[in-house]
């Protein structure tokens, strides 16, 4: 009886210190997580100044012109260049994520966040400085907030996420038509179904990155999860911004 006892006991220390190094080992992993996609969101928002620096001067009489580097990237080809290429490597990112290495992974996202830092470039053009700063801290507690229900939540949010899914696939096709017909209030419309569809999203994406972790994978496999959940939620936080931005922010 008393060496029952002992096995009993053993087998339950066993079984708490192999939660404890989950919930550790998952915390490392999302800390990972949350460091590369702020990284990358950093290094967008610090391209996209020095790129409006170099794009834009200003005239003795206090307005803002062009530089020749800002006609080029701005009224050029080279716009959609600048536009389609960001696209191009995420597209690239996602499907040949499971043939590349972590390393790899890790310099495309990055490549990619800098390369978006250029196309995004053009908010300050459009919108105050002072309203862009004020809408990202906004997005930041949303976000920070969303992300917080989604890791935490006991509830199963599968369903909810393809609901959003083809929320997104909506936002999409009415975007491309309204290039057409320039409705300021289909832009509204769909800013503000934006913003609930990409606040969903954050919370379902945080909760699928914490349901993919796997302690027993290896350092390649658990490096490629952390750059495409960084990659999640950067895509989460960025559309969650522009989407407030189109809706509180003061345009120039």
């Amino acid at each position: 009886m008393s060496d029952f006892d002992r096995n009993y006991a053993a087998t339950r220390r066993f079984g708490a210190d192999r939660a404890l190094a989950i919930d550790a080992g998952l915390r490392a992993h999302m800390i990972r997580v949350y460091n590369y996609m702020a990284a990358g969101v950093a290094l967008t928002g610090v391209v996209a100044w020095l790129t409006f620096q170099f794009a834009v001067t200003t005239t003795a009489a206090g307005a803002l012109t062009l530089t020749p580097f800002g006609q080029a990237i701005y009224g050029t080809a080279l716009t959609w260049v600048l536009m389609l290429a960001p696209l191009g490597l995420v597209f690239f990112i996602s499907f040949r994520i499971n043939n590349l290495s972590a390393s790899t992974a890790r310099a495309l996202f990055f490549l990619y966040a800098a390369s978006l830092g250029l196309s995004l470039s053009v908010i300050f053009l459009v919108y105050t400085h002072a309203s862009i700063t004020r809408v990202f801290f906004i997005s930041a507690a949303a976000f920070g907030a969303l992300s917080l229900w989604g890791y935490t939540t006991g509830r199963d949010l599968t369903a909810v996420g393809s609901f959003l899914i083809m929320g997104l696939f909506g936002i999409i096709i009415a975007s491309v038509v309204n290039i057409f017909l320039g409705s300021s209030q289909l832009d509204w419309i769909i800013s503000v179904i934006g913003v609930i569809v990409f606040a969903g999203l954050t919370a379902w994406d945080t909760q699928k990155i914490k349901e993919m972790y796997e302690p027993m994978d290896d350092g390649t496999v658990a490096g490629r999860k952390v750059v495409m959940g960084a990659l999640s939620l950067y895509l989460d936080f960025i559309n969650l911004f522009l989407m407030l931005l189109r809706l509180a922010g003061d345009r120039r």
